[in-house]
């Protein structure tokens, strides 16, 4: 990176960290930013019926979290449309239907990792088609070297996520790591912000995709091993998770204010 890019990433870096919020303000921040990255959802087209949800750690009570309500299309969610709810499934704040996989999944994850802000998870075409390989992604790119010895697999398929025991067993594997393949079903990925979190499951989808076209075209060769893990520390980190998503919010909330109703 030039001087240039370093020395915006430093700034961004002090703005990520520095922000003074109210707990309320940051409350509807991290609201506003999950309508949004769901709006970013709709607008890649990661819908599939009723299945998919981004949650956020409440900053007021961390042992609840806000989730999209069941039934609403991401392309039309609003922050009011957002649910309040606690780790015994719980709906403690707003109205609406709370998908069972998305309580089994996220109330796991948020107990497991006290790091993790927010966790994202749909049924995306290209990341569901790589789970159904059962492998983990290789550093065919420079983009997917974000996740290269950062992301696990769930190896087997034991039906829809409603049991709590899958959920522990998925938050187990996913362990310290930013993003997890879950065989014959998707990929889930998790962040400090809302953007962090909407960015590595963006960009882990065209990576899915990236390797899918490049195996049906020929012979693949991987980025070795050193520059993979040399490139992850460049292209990997919280900060550039979270500063590559960014131009997403920016572009969606300038498109559809209305989101934020």
């Amino acid at each position: 990176m030039n001087q240039h890019v370093n020395s915006l990433i430093m700034n961004a870096d002090e703005n990520m960290g520095h922000v003074e919020r109210s707990p309320a303000d940051e409350q509807l921040f991290r609201k506003q930013r999950l309508a949004a990255a769901l709006r970013i959802f709709g607008r890649f087209g990661f819908d599939e019926g009723v299945a998919g949800h981004i949650t956020v750690r409440d900053p007021l009570d961390p042992e609840t979290f806000w989730v999209n309500p069941m039934g609403r299309s991401f392309k039309m969610m609003r922050v009011s449309d957002l649910i309040r709810v606690d780790h015994d499934g719980k709906i403690v704040e707003g109205s609406g239907i709370l998908n069972g996989a998305a309580f089994t999944i996220h109330s796991q994850i948020h107990a497991a990792r006290p790091d993790v802000t927010a966790a994202a998870h749909a049924h995306s075409i290209y990341g569901k088609t790589w789970s159904s390989l059962g492998r983990l992604l290789d550093p065919l790119t420079q983009d997917a070297c974000a996740f290269y010895g950062d992301h696990a697999l769930l190896d087997d398929y034991t039906g829809v996520v409603v049991d709590m025991t899958e959920g522990e067993r998925l938050a187990a594997t996913l362990g310290d790591k930013k993003a997890i393949v879950l065989k014959n079903h998707g990929h889930l990925t998790v962040g400090q912000s809302v953007e962090e979190a909407t960015w590595w499951y963006v960009t882990m989808e065209r990576s899915c995709q990236a390797q899918l076209l490049a195996e049906a075209a020929g012979e693949t060769k991987p980025i070795p091993h050193d520059m993979a893990v040399h490139t992850q520390k460049q292209v990997g980190s919280t900060l550039s998770g979270w500063f590559s998503g960014q131009p997403l919010f920016d572009v969606i909330l300038s498109e559809q204010p209305e989101l934020l109703e």
